[in-house]
């Protein structure tokens, strides 16, 4: 160590022994600027000496004056000159990506090569959701820790991670991320086109995709994936219209319903009930019967990719909004209509008359023998 390094030891050492954080960051920022201006040449010997001063200084600061702004501006402004260089000192990364402060840690959780697979699983089972952001954006991630981050169950993390294509993901990841895109339209159409997403969850994900994203995936799928998801959505609607066609037994649920009906049980709660336990054939059932209409006028209805026909029986039979949700979404095997196709059908429903509703409805029982 040369004797200029040994005078700017001894500057550290009455730094931390100093009152004022002034003279302990201009120490950090001059420790940190003598590594950044030869980090390339100092032995392992050196860097070890760097990461135990440095490690000092930045604890002793945040610990006595991290609510001061500047105190914040100066070490993320450290954060940023340490981040993309390869031989920063192992300690002084972990401590900068351990900060709760996220100018603090994001240019080390983003860019430093020296931040570990188990780091970065760690950080990503107790940071916040702007730490795991950062992590996300990292160029390269393994699946262990995507696994890590994706367990945190945030959509706008799923979002970054789909969205980087160094992201390696696991089916297990994939499967909680299909799970969310059910009700996130923008977040299905870039998981659908990840070339990694495994045949079964991608037709997990067009089964319970409306048609426009459909048609948007198809729109921005890749050169080398359009035929393959073009199969897959052509297989998916097949598979659809013939569980639309095939013969369902309406029996019991008639008798069920008819025998709430006569104990004076049957009412708008029930239906709700029904809907949201994915009963189909009861709530097809009850919902004709408070209409007054058939099976055979409702089941059409609630077997139509659109959501315009299904919502004239639940407005001429007086149904709040939410029990016409839960009904709108018993038509799906799994998940959840889109937030956004929720939100038109709810706009419809408010916008058409129960007079309208009532008259267009018995038009369609006029038409369809009961």
């Amino acid at each position: 160590m040369s004797p200029a390094h040994l005078a700017i030891i001894d500057e550290v050492e009455t730094a931390l022994n100093s009152a004022t954080e002034a003279k302990r960051l201009a120490a950090a920022k001059l420790v940190t600027d003598l590594f950044l201006t030869s980090a390339g040449s100092f032995t392992a010997e050196q860097i070890d000496l760097f990461d135990k001063v440095l490690e000092r200084l930045i604890k002793t600061i945040e610990l006595r004056a991290i609510a001061d702004v500047s105190v914040r501006i100066a070490l993320a402004e450290l954060s940023e000159k340490l981040a993309p260089v390869p031989q920063t000192p192992p300690s002084v990364v972990r401590c900068l990506a351990q900060s709760n402060e996220i100018a603090i840690a994001g240019p080390i959780l983003r860019d430093s090569a020296r931040l570990t697979a188990e780091d970065l699983v760690e950080l990503a089972k107790s940071k916040s959701e702007q730490h795991l952001l950062a992590i996300a954006g990292r160029w390269w991630l393994k699946e262990v820790v995507t696994d890590a981050l994706l367990a945190r169950d945030y959509p706008s993390v799923s979002r970054r991670i789909v969205n980087n294509p160094g992201a390696r993901v696991s089916a297990a990841g994939f499967a909680i991320v299909v799970t969310q895109a059910i009700a996130d339209p923008e977040l299905a159409v870039e998981t659908g086109i990840r070339v990694d997403l495994p045949p079964a969850l991608r037709d997990r994900l067009l089964r319970s995709a409306t048609e426009s994203v459909r048609a948007r995936l198809l729109s921005r799928a890749p050169a080398h994936l359009f035929e393959e998801i073009r199969t897959a959505i052509t297989n998916v609607a097949a598979g659809v219209n013939r569980d639309m066609a095939k013969e369902v037994d309406f029996a019991d649920a008639k008798r069920l319903v008819e025998s709430l009906h006569e104990r004076g049980e049957l009412n708008e709660a029930t239906l709700r009930s029904f809907a949201e336990q994915r009963k189909y054939e009861e709530t097809v059932v009850t919902l004709a019967r408070l209409t007054r209409a058939s099976v055979e006028v409702i089941r059409p209805l609630m077997q139509s990719l659109r959501d315009d026909g299904i919502l004239v029986p639940c407005k001429a039979a007086g149904l709040r909004w939410t029990t016409v949700r839960a009904v709108l979404n018993c038509r799906l095997a799994v998940g959840s209509m889109s937030s956004v196709d929720l939100e038109s059908a709810q706009r419809h429903f408010a916008e058409m008359t129960t007079e309208k509703a009532r008259r267009l409805l018995g038009f369609w029982k006029l038409r369809i023998p009961q």
